[in-house]
C-alpha cells in the first residue's frame, strides 16, 4: 500500500495546519482577498504535481480484488424520513423486506429528526416512529433500526453549537426520546464539522454511556479523511467549509462509538476509474484509523447527481463497490468488522441494487 500513497504523502506536507495566529488572521482577510491567493496558489502549482495526484489515485484502481473482500452482512441502509412521518404503510416495509432478502443489509439509519438548533427533538416530527418501529422488527426480524438525527452545524452554519454543554444536554435527551420510540440505536449525521472540534468528541462522550445502558448502538456518518496530509486545513482557509477530516480525528471519532460510516460520495472525481481509486484510498485510510471491533462501513451512491461536486457518470456504485474491496483486500482483508452503507432509499434504482448485490453480495468467495 505504501507505493500507491508516497506522491500524495508528499504532496501534503506543503500543507500543514498553520498557527491560529495565521488562522485567526486569514478568516479576517476578505472572501475576493482570499478567493485572488487561492487563484494565484492555483497558477503556481505545477501541472506536473497536480497531475501525480490523479495518477496515485488512479494507482488505487489497479489490481483484482481477492474473493474474500466481499459483504460480512454487517451493511446498512439510510431510509429518509417518510417511514416515521405517516407516509408508508405496512405494504411499504413489507416491500422493503423483499428489497433486502438475500442482502448483507442489517441496520437501517431511519431519518427521525431533524434536530431544532437547540438539539431538542419535537415529537410531532416523526408522529408515526413507534408505528415504524413495531412494524419494521415484526417484518424485519434481525435488522437493526436507528434513529437518524442531524442538523447542520457551527461555525459554517448558524444552527448547532456543539461546544455549548446545554445544547449538548439537548443532543442526549433527543437520543433517549429516540430509543424510547423503539429504536435499537441513534445514528448521529452532523455537518460540517470541523476536524478538532471538542464539542462533537464531548457529544459522544456523553452519548455512548445512554445507548449502551439500554444495549443499543451508537453510530455516526464521517467525512471522508484527507486524501493528502494536511487538505482539510488548507480546504477550509480557502473556502471556509470543512469537506476532510484528518486521520488523527477520525480515529478519535471512531473510538467513540460503535460504527462509523464513511460519506464515501460527492468527491469531485470526473471518472469512474478516478473515483474507484479515490474510493479504495478511503477504505484504506479508514481502515488504518478505525478500532477493529468498531464497524466501518464506507457509503455507496445509491443516488444520481451531475455537478461539479458529484459527476454521475463517475460515481457509480460498480465503481465505488470495486473500489472498496480493493481497499479492504489491501489492508485488511480478514477483518470481520466492515461493511458498505447505501445513501439513500428514495433516490435508489434497480440498477443500483443490482450492482450493490453482483459486486459485493453474490461474489464468489
Amino acid at each position: 500500500m505504501t507505493r500507491f500513497r508516497t506522491t500524495t504523502k508528499r504532496i501534503g506536507r506543503a500543507l500543514a495546519a498553520p498557527p491560529r495566529a495565521l488562522r485567526e488572521r486569514w478568516r479576517g482577510w476578505s472572501r475576493w482577498r482570499r478567493a485572488l491567493l487561492a487563484l494565484g496558489l492555483a497558477v503556481a502549482v505545477p501541472v506536473a504535481a497536480l497531475g501525480s495526484v490523479f495518477v496515485a489515485i488512479r494507482l488505487h484502481y489497479t489490481g483484482e480484488p481477492p474473493a474474500e473482500a466481499r459483504t460480512r452482512g454487517r451493511d446498512a441502509v439510510w431510509l429518509g424520513h417518510a417511514w416515521v412521518d405517516g407516509r408508508k404503510t405496512e405494504a411499504d416495509v413489507e416491500a422493503l423486506a423483499r428489497q433486502l432478502a438475500g442482502t448483507g443489509v442489517r441496520d437501517l439509519y431511519v431519518h427521525t429528526g431533524p434536530l431544532e438548533h437547540d438539539g431538542s427533538l419535537p415529537a410531532s416530527v416523526h408522529p408515526k416512529a413507534r408505528w415504524f418501529t413495531e412494524t419494521a422488527h415484526r417484518v424485519l426480524p434481525g435488522v437493526r433500526l436507528q434513529g437518524w438525527l442531524g442538523d447542520e452545524v457551527k461555525p459554517e452554519k448558524d444552527a448547532l453549537d456543539l461546544d455549548d454543554a446545554p445544547t449538548r444536554d439537548r443532543i442526549t435527551a433527543s437520543a433517549g426520546q429516540v430509543l424510547d420510540q423503539g429504536f435499537d440505536g441513534v445514528h448521529f449525521d452532523m455537518e460540517p464539522i470541523h476536524p478538532g472540534t471538542a464539542g462533537w468528541l464531548a457529544l459522544l462522550d456523553q452519548v455512548h454511556p445512554v445507548t449502551a445502558a439500554r444495549g443499543a448502538k451508537l453510530s455516526v456518518a464521517a467525512p471522508q479523511i484527507d486524501p493528502a496530509p494536511g487538505l482539510h486545513t488548507a480546504g477550509i482557509l480557502l473556502t471556509d467549509h470543512g469537506k476532510w477530516w484528518d486521520q488523527a480525528y477520525f480515529r478519535e471519532t471512531a473510538r467513540r462509538v460503535d460504527q462509523i460510516a464513511v460519506m464515501t460520495y460527492d468527491t469531485s472525481m470526473p471518472t469512474e476509474p478516478l473515483f474507484g481509486g479515490y474510493v479504495a484510498l478511503q477504505t484504506e485510510l479508514a481502515l488504518e484509523a478505525t478500532p477493529s471491533d468498531v464497524d466501518l462501513l464506507m457509503g455507496l451512491p445509491f443516488f444520481w447527481d451531475d455537478k461539479w461536486g458529484h459527476w454521475g457518470d463517475a460515481e457509480t456504485v460498480p465503481a465505488a463497490v470495486r473500489g472498496v474491496r480493493l481497499g479492504l483486500g489491501r489492508q485488511d482483508p480478514k477483518r470481520a468488522a466492515f461493511g458498505v452503507a447505501l445513501y439513500v432509499d428514495f433516490a435508489s434504482t434497480p440498477e443500483n441494487w443490482a450492482a450493490y448485490r453482483s459486486g459485493w453480495v453474490d461474489v464468489s468467495p
